[in-house]
Formats: C-alpha cells, structure tokens, sequence
C-alpha cells in the first residue's frame, strides 16, 4: 500500500497534522506541498522547516503546480519548479489540472522533458480522469480518478490499455471517504488497477485541507 498525500493547509494552522504526516512519512508514495496554490512569491519558513522534517522522515516531497488544462505557458510552469527545488529542495512535482487530451499531449511531452532536465523526479500527472495513453508514458505517475467516494463506489470505469501498465503507474485521489471505509478505499484501489491512492475524509471546496487521521495509522 502506497500513499498520495495532498495536504494543503498551513502548518502554523494545524501543526498536529503535518506532526502525524511526519511521523507517518515512511508509508507515503510522497507528499504534495502547496503553500500558495504553488510556491508562492517567497519562502515560507513553516513550509521549509516541515519540508526538511519530512525529508529527514524518508518523505519524498513534490512541488504543487497548477497547469490550468495547458494554458499556463511552460516557463512560468518551470520557474515554479525552479522555486520549489531552490526553496523547499523538493525531489518531484504534481501538475494539477493537466489536459487529458490528444491535442494536448505534445506540450505535455515538451513540459515533462523540461522539468526532468531539471531533475525532478518523480513527475506525477493529475488529470483527474483517464487520458489518451500516452500521458501514461511521459509519466511516472498518473491520477486517473479525482472525485467523491460516492462517484467512485458508483461509476467509475477504466479503459482496457490501462491493465498493460503496472499498477504502480496509476493513483486514485478519493474525497469524502466516511473515515472506517478509508482502509476499504485503499484495497479498491489497487483492486482497479492503482497501487499508489489518496483517500481523504475532508469534502469539497477544500478536502486535502485535514489530514485523515487513518492514513498514519497505516502500514505498506
């Protein structure tokens, strides 16, 4: 079992729930940092010191970046990364909001070669949905579900081409888990196909806001 941890509030604001992440570090896939729905315009000391306490932890830490569905142009994206690695000496990134489309596969490709010259590793993709294959590719690391657990126990499908990829490839970031059934929402994933998920109590507009208190209780 491996996990995805977005968790967007402050540390000054809930110091207990980044402690519980720290200590639980070892059983995370990696986590998301996001002080500024990105890096922001300058380092922030709480995030600094919680980064360098994960990384001591043995967390992998990924820099936040919002790609707006491809609209963002490429250099703002890599500066971004650029302040994450020089700030918070972040590993890999998490690009939000990536276009799950053919048309826009190309510059995904372009922005992904980019951000490795750079170093980062691993790259995680969020579409939020299943996109053409070939994201898969470019990726280490894609989430191809982002939604409700009521969605998820309802209707989620998932394309044939995704069984001849390993499950490590894939993630599933689930919100509104009812916090007994998040161990469930875990073995639902890998059972469809991801080994690396996120199930989260919190509900929209912010749910990776709290940290679900059964995610440190977990082992791999």
């Amino acid at each position: 079992m491996t996990l995805l941890v977005p968790l967007y509030v402050h540390p000054a604001e809930d110091p207990g729930a980044w402690h519980r992440l720290i200590t639980g570090a070892a059983g995370t896939y990696g986590v998301v940092l996001n002080p500024a729905d990105g890096p922001g315009e300058r380092p922030d000391p709480a995030f600094a010191a919680a980064a360098a306490a994960l990384r001591t932890a043995g967390a992998r830490l990924l820099g936040y970046v919002d790609t707006f569905y491809g609209a963002r142009g490429q250099v703002e994206v890599v500066h971004e990364m650029c302040r994450y690695q020089e700030w918070y000496a972040v590993d890999g990134c998490f690009l939000d909001r990536v276009a799950p489309t053919r048309e826009e596969l190309p510059g995904a490709r372009r922005l992904v070669r980019s951000l490795r010259r750079l170093g980062a590793a691993p790259v995680v993709l969020n579409p939020g949905v299943h996109p053409v294959a070939g994201y898969v590719r470019l990726a280490d690391l894609t989430v191809t579900f982002e939604g409700h657990w009521s969605t998820y126990v309802s209707s989620f499908t998932r394309p044939s081409w995704t069984a001849r990829h390993d499950p490590e490839r894939f993630c599933h970031l689930v919100y509104g888990v009812p916090e007994a059934l998040v161990p469930l929402a875990v073995r639902t994933a890998r059972e469809r196909g991801a080994a690396v998920s996120g199930p989260v109590t919190g509900e929209l507009p912010n749910p990776w806001k709290q940290l679900t208190p059964a995610l440190t209780g977990m082992e791999r």
